[in-house]
């Protein structure tokens, strides 16, 4: 006598708002995996073991569903942002605050790599929303650079200064290196990239 087969388990009736966590748990898999381009509706409650109706009960469409996910992953990388900023940036030099802060911001990227593939995914293909989003959370960083290099030069009265233009290239370079860990699979580790960053711009602070 043959057994009947497993009847298939069937998701738990969860409400929309209980459902969001988990909907934005499995598109951040399906993106970081396939892309913007790649990931639809119907990838998205595939990997969540859901039907493709739960998904919009959840988010209208997929540019709804990509900005929820990415104010989620922004938040993630503004704490570690924050985290990675001296806390008296007043106490040690600007280079030592590049070699420590990019340090432990890089060692925080490395660790949380889904978080940057769908910050810097999104800007290629994605809907304005989507691409001003991200614009946004990078301006954040650029002005968190800058003010504390402002804090960190002695002497420096003006802020607009030179230190703007630092602050923007600090940032791009910390970008790159954390798409070279994230995206590219670099060998280095976050602490050498880090110490090349700093090596490159210690000259730079003593000419602002």
């Amino acid at each position: 006598m043959v057994e009947d087969a497993e009847p298939r388990r069937r998701a738990a009736h969860l409400g929309p708002e209980r459902r969001r966590p988990m909907i934005l748990d499995a598109a951040l898999q399906v993106f970081s995996a396939n892309g913007y381009a790649g990931t639809t509706m119907q990838s998205v409650a595939d990997a969540a073991g859901v039907t493709k109706p739960v998904v919009y009960d959840c988010f209208a469409n997929r540019d709804e569903l990509l900005l929820a996910l990415l104010a989620r992953e922004e938040q993630h990388l503004v704490i570690s942002i924050v985290a990675a900023l001296p806390a008296d940036p007043s106490v040690g030099t600007p280079e030592e605050h590049v070699l420590d802060g990019l340090t432990a911001f890089l060692t925080t990227a490395a660790k949380n790599p889904q978080s940057w593939r769908i910050v810097f995914g999104a800007q290629y293909g994605a809907a304005p929303v989507v691409a001003d989003r991200v614009r946004a959370a990078r301006a954040f960083l650029v002005e968190g650079l800058r003010l504390t290099l402002m804090k960190s030069l002695p002497g420096v009265t003006d802020p607009d200064a030179n230190l703007p233009v630092l602050a923007e290239l600090l940032a791009s370079m910390t970008e790159a290196c954390a798409r070279m860990l994230v995206v590219d699979g670099t060998d280095r580790s976050p602490a050498d990239l880090a110490k090349v960053v700093s090596q490159v711009v210690g000259g730079g602070f003593g000419n602002v």
